[in-house]
Parts: C-alpha cells; sequence; structure tokens
C-alpha cells in the first residue's frame, strides 16, 4: 500500500464517490478534504483528489499537478477484494480496461483494471503464489 497520492480529476464529487467505493474493499480511504481546499491547492481550477493518509504540509497554491493521465496499482488483500474494486467503480462510471482475472508474468497474479473518471488507469491486484 502507499501513503498518499494525489491525482488530477474534472469532478471532484463524481471522482471521490468513484474512489470512495471502489477502494473500500482494498481497505483504502481517500484522506478527507473540502472541496475549496482542492481547488486551491490544484492551483490551475482542477480539483486534486488525495487518496491516502494524509495532505502534505509542501503543497502550495503554486505548484501544479501532472496533466498526464496515470497507471496506479494498488495491492489487494485477496480475489475478493479485486473483484469488489472492479464492481464498485463499474457502478460508478469507470470504464472496463480489463475485468478480474489471472495475469501471468515473473509471478502470478489476480488483477483488475479501470480507466477512470479522467483516463486514469488503476488497478488492484493480489500476487499469489
Amino acid at each position: 500500500m502507499i501513503h498518499h497520492l494525489g491525482i488530477v480529476v474534472s469532478d471532484f464529487m463524481r471522482s471521490a464517490a468513484l474512489y470512495d467505493a471502489c477502494l473500500a474493499p482494498l481497505g483504502i480511504r481517500r484522506s478527507v478534504t473540502d472541496l475549496d481546499w482542492a481547488i486551491y491547492a490544484a492551483g490551475t481550477g482542477h480539483p486534486f483528489l488525495w487518496v491516502g493518509a494524509e495532505i502534505p504540509s509542501f503543497w502550495e497554491s503554486g505548484h501544479e499537478p501532472s496533466r498526464s493521465p496515470i497507471h496506479l496499482a494498488f495491492a489487494a488483500p485477496n480475489r475478493d477484494a479485486v473483484n469488489a474494486f472492479y464492481h464498485a467503480a463499474m457502478e460508478l462510471g469507470a470504464e472496463d480496461n480489463g475485468p478480474p482475472g489471472p495475469r501471468v508474468s515473473d509471478a502470478n497474479f489476480y488483477s483488475a483494471f479501470i480507466i477512470d473518471l479522467d483516463g486514469n488507469n488503476i488497478e488492484a491486484t493480489v500476487q499469489e503464489t
């Protein structure tokens, strides 16, 4: 699991609902911020959604987050959590980018991929032995 991350979003309320629902099965919570702070932090009028433990103290209004789509993989505790992540995201408007299932590379993973409401490729995965 990661400590925290920030994601530029176009619609703070819709994105917050999506991330709250699909990350809950993974045991991950979004940091609670208010919409005014999120818009201020982005510095460009684009809300900035925080996922994780805290809002870092170094963030200032002059800093601008990346505008490129990201790929982020969250560690899941088991297959059921991967499945719940995927289904919650689909219910809230995310795009399918790979339904839950086994992925084989150097190690075996069970993963699901979604494209969030702003084009980011978000994954939930559990490494299986």
